[in-house]
């Protein structure tokens, strides 16, 4: 039988889901989707939260705008193994609440217990708050980032203790991100609470978590699931390059390249599907030499679709002569605000 970690997921489909009346969202082991606000980047990660039973819904929140009483909205997911299509995993929804949940397997268990749900139950998706990922945290076992990015010190505290190598390495990549740190520290401010601190380089104070920049926590916790030594199968981030310096955004690719290519790095590990959004030309420019990883997401009249970059016929002759993320910006790719 094919297990879950061997499979992946190829695409989400969308019917009379909000502003994806029709529209199917390609994904390979990178995919990273830029588009303007309204586009249907979140409504998709939505959709996925909810085929994977992790975000509450009902029909009237979900529909299209104007649908006749009698469509149905549908989330449908396409598996692979190794290239080849073996599954797809339909979740739909009538106006009298009614839903129909299944796995049309070909090669791959059926239900509750099947390869397809156990990867969809080990999705994850993260918009972290500064806010969020500064506070203490009461100590649990196996603790997990939250979507906001709370629990940020009980994960580090944890990964100390289990992983102590992965946590010298992430100590060594975040020291060469920010270079005024050379350290993550921890103190007990009540019995059972963790909080996190950074040592500034050459010195032995550490800056409380609640006192560091806004940049400085997003890096961490961007570092911090790409060590994890068992991350989840799929991680979708809105927008990691928010509150981050143009210069990092490098680095940033390269750790969600970490969790999805980790053999290039010498990992042993199942690789990690990653879905990422983005507003940002300076992000989407160094995906010029990989435009299979970037989608476009478009806006026509109130309806959304998802364009692959790399379908488009002239797509080698526009990038020749500029930059992908000037090329996006410009208009000339789709995927920016409609004019007025």
């Amino acid at each position: 039988m094919i297990g879950w970690k061997r499979m992946i997921l190829a695409a989400l489909k969308f019917t009379n889901f909000k502003a994806l009346r029709n529209a199917t969202l390609p994904l390979g082991s990178f995919t990273l989707i830029v588009g303007p606000n309204g586009s249907g980047k979140t409504t998709a990660l939505q959709g996925l939260l909810i085929l994977s039973g992790q975000a509450r819904h009902d029909y009237p929140s979900m529909a299209s705008v104007g649908i006749k009483d009698q469509e149905v909205v549908k989330i449908a997911a396409d598996w692979k193994y190794e290239a080849r299509s073996v599954a797809q995993t339909v979740l739909q929804f009538n106006r009298g609440g009614g839903r129909i949940s299944d796995t049309d397997a070909n090669g791959i268990e059926s239900g509750a217990g099947g390869p397809a749900q156990n990867y969809l139950s080990r999705v994850r998706y993260y918009s972290l708050d500064p806010r969020a990922l500064c506070r203490n945290v009461q100590l649990q076992p196996r603790m997990g980032l939250s979507e906001d990015g709370s629990g940020l010190a009980g994960v580090l505290d944890n990964l100390r203790d289990t992983s102590p190598e992965r946590f010298e390495g992430l100590n060594a990549e975040f020291s060469r991100w920010l270079p005024e740190f050379d350290r993550i520290l921890f103190s007990t401010p009540t019995d059972g609470a963790r909080a996190v601190s950074l040592r500034l380089r050459g010195t032995t104070y550490g800056v409380p978590a609640t006192e560091v920049s806004q940049g400085s926590l997003l890096a961490l916790a961007i570092l911090t699931l790409a060590y994890l030594p068992i991350p989840p199968s799929l991680v979708c981030f809105e927008e990691p390059d928010r509150g981050l310096h143009p210069r990092l955004l490098r680095d940033v690719r390269d750790a969600l390249y970490r969790l999805a290519y980790p053999k290039k790095l010498g990992e042993e590990r199942t690789p990690v599907q990653v879905v990422a959004t983005t507003h940002s030309p300076y992000l989407l420019d160094l995906f010029k030499d990989h435009p299979e990883e970037v989608v476009i997401a478009q806006k026509l009249g109130h309806d959304a679709i998802f364009d692959p970059l790399a379908n488009r016929p002239d797509v080698g002759d526009i990038l020749r002569d500029s930059h992908l993320g000037d090329a996006w910006y410009s208009g000339v790719l789709g995927g920016v605000p409609q004019d007025r």
